[in-house]
């Protein structure tokens, strides 16, 4: 099927920074006596806005993280960001593809703006994504898996949700696209094919969809 608009979650499928962020997360959760693995932030917190991790460690431990959580974690992340960040392997070509054929495209990720830009100007990304393609969980009231953001970028891009498939690799973005009544591929890198089952199609590969985006 070709699509009217192609909505591509950000973290995991443009930008390779889901290892990152969640050896972050999880050490200073630890840091701050919450004792939290990598494969337990990935289970918990991936795909999610930054509310969430503060609502599950509220509901867990009664006890609510810092003030200044959100801003000490990002600083580390964008530090981190900067040395090693790199594009998922196969997604610039991808976006070349949709570009020559007029396919239209835009990005949809539980991160903030800041976030979005810090890592597509590291990884060149930048070119492909001006402001009027960029949607953060920050343009609407509840994050992944609420239908929201995705609605949101929909009607933003003037497309209707049924014309539109999301490319996503988290559980919780999966559930977000179908409750938006758009179909979604599920990018089984980083995450089993059995936690996307939901997914409309799964693919393992981001060279993979060149084809199955245009025909």
């Amino acid at each position: 099927m070709r699509y009217d608009l192609v909505i591509f979650d950000n973290d995991g499928v443009l930008v390779d920074s889901e290892p990152i962020s969640n050896r972050l997360l999880a050490g200073y959760l630890t840091e701050l006596g919450h004792p939290t693995s990598y494969e337990d932030s990935l289970r918990d917190y991936m795909g999610a806005a930054m509310h969430r991790v503060h609502d599950l460690i509220l509901e867990r431990t009664g006890r609510r993280l810092p003030e200044d959580f959100d801003d000490v974690f990002h600083g580390r992340v964008f530090a981190a960001f900067e040395r090693d960040l790199e594009p998922v392997p196969g997604a610039v070509g991808v976006l070349e593809k949709l570009a020559a054929d007029g396919v239209a495209y835009c990005v949809a990720s539980s991160g903030s703006h800041e976030r979005i830009r810090v890592g597509h100007r590291k990884t060149g990304l930048d070119r492909w994504f001006d402001d009027e393609r960029i949607f953060s969980s920050q343009d609407v009231g509840r994050g992944k898996p609420a239908p929201d953001l995705f609605l949101h970028a929909a009607g933003r891009m003037g497309v209707a949700p049924e014309r539109c498939v999301v490319i996503e690799d988290s559980p919780l973005g999966v559930q977000a696209a179908v409750a938006a009544g758009m179909d979604v591929y599920g990018f089984t890198a980083m995450t089993p094919a059995t936690r996307l089952a939901e997914a409309t199609r799964l693919f393992a590969d981001m060279g993979e969809l060149t084809d199955q985006l245009v025909c």
